[in-house]
């Protein structure tokens, strides 16, 4: 077996991606170097030249690319005193600069880990931030951060305030966030999520470095989270009551993705009705809401044919079938809640039915316990 010196170095992504584009595409490199023309050249009109284009930029955002790409030696070491079960658990907990310890993941969990969740400051003005420009000598950082602890001595674990009167106030916060987002992003599986707690302070920047790294189409969802129901009585405003948490994958993920399963209790008492698919629960196709009918819905309004002997649906009148318009007691005419398009590609999924003895039928959506009716095309 050949013997492999490692070199106690930290995965560096770029130097993988430059070998990728090497393998792949070996005529944009000159003397080793990616020749940006021969690039242009080699994807045509995919390349985006103009000066004018939408996106944002900070002071110090080049340089996050470098913290990016700065490997390190550091390691992790066990502490088995302190632990629980050390031999035995499959869990980790680490402690450490959560730049450095991102990076020593790299290696070990590149595209494994599943979910991230991350609460990093708020930037509210009274936050210390990573100051990652580790390259300074005492004498320079002294002068940059000028910020004592509690104890009255200046900071040596890369720590600094980030005051609200400083004058790259939102920059340093972004420089700080940037690059553990790019390294978390490669720690995400290809199904991956991140959430993102955060609050109004910096909910803006958060979305813009998010939708850089992780790309607009992979946001899933901006979830308002009720933190405080009566509200900060020390707002100068409003009484704030609430965060947020920020929701993106690393590829766009199929409808349903975030199923969760039902109770057993609730699957039994809400879901009695059952077919080859599975238990399910009819929901009325037709809208429900009166201010959408035939009058500014017509394309939802159109007639659906039951057959009487099964409750099968269909969008063709047959002998003996049933027409049903979506039309409410009163004779409002409503309108249903899918297309027509949509009725014909998932017909399996609707059921004909008359309720409490009324010979009058309706039309249902078959909803499935097991998440059957999640997957369905919008």
């Amino acid at each position: 077996m050949k013997n492999t010196k490692m070199d106690g170095k930290s995965l560096n992504p770029q130097e993988e991606l430059l070998a990728l584009l090497k393998s792949k595409l070996p005529e944009i490199f000159a003397e080793g170097k990616i020749d940006c023309q021969r690039l242009k050249q080699s994807l045509g009109e995919e390349v985006n030249l103009d000066n004018e284009r939408y996106g944002m930029t900070w002071a110090g955002k080049s340089n996050c690319f470098r913290v990016i790409q700065e490997s390190t030696t550091a390691t992790l070491k066990p502490v088995r005193d302190e632990s629980v079960d050390f031999d035995e658990t499959e869990n980790l907990f680490i402690e450490g600069n959560n730049l450095g310890v991102l990076k020593i993941l790299q290696k070990s969990y590149y595209g494994k880990i599943k979910m991230i969740y991350i609460d990093p400051p708020y930037n509210t003005g009274n936050d210390f931030i990573y100051n990652d420009d580790f390259k300074q000598n005492k004498a320079e950082y002294e002068q940059e951060v000028g910020i004592k602890d509690d104890n009255g001595n200046l900071r040596v674990d890369g720590l600094h305030k980030n005051t609200k009167d400083r004058g790259h106030y939102h920059s340093d916060w972004m420089n700080m966030m940037y690059p553990r987002l790019f390294l978390a992003r490669n720690l995400l599986s290809q199904d991956g999520v991140i959430f993102v707690s955060i609050d109004d302070n910096e909910i803006k920047n958060l979305r813009v470095i998010l939708d850089e790294v992780f790309g607009e189409e992979n946001f899933l969802a901006q979830i308002t989270l009720l933190c405080n129901p009566k509200g900060r009585a020390q707002d100068k405003h409003f009484a704030t009551n609430h965060e947020f948490v920020l929701v993106y994958s690393k590829q766009p993920l199929p409808k349903g993705a975030f199923t969760i399963s039902k109770e057993k209790e609730q699957i039994e008492s809400e879901y009695t009705e059952e077919d080859a698919t599975g238990k399910y629960r009819a929901l009325e196709l037709r809208n429900t809401h009166r201010e959408f009918g035939k009058h500014n819905r017509k394309n939802l309004y159109y007639p659906l044919f039951v057959d009487p002997q099964n409750g099968s649906v269909g969008l063709d009148e047959t002998k003996n079938s049933i027409k049903v318009l979506p039309n409410w007691d009163d004779g409002f005419e409503g309108c249903w809640t899918w297309g027509k398009p949509k009725a014909e590609e998932d017909i399996d999924f609707l059921v004909g039915k008359t309720v409490n003895g009324d010979k009058k039928w309706k039309i249902f959506v078959k909803d499935y316990a097991n998440g059957a009716t999640k997957m369905l095309k919008t």
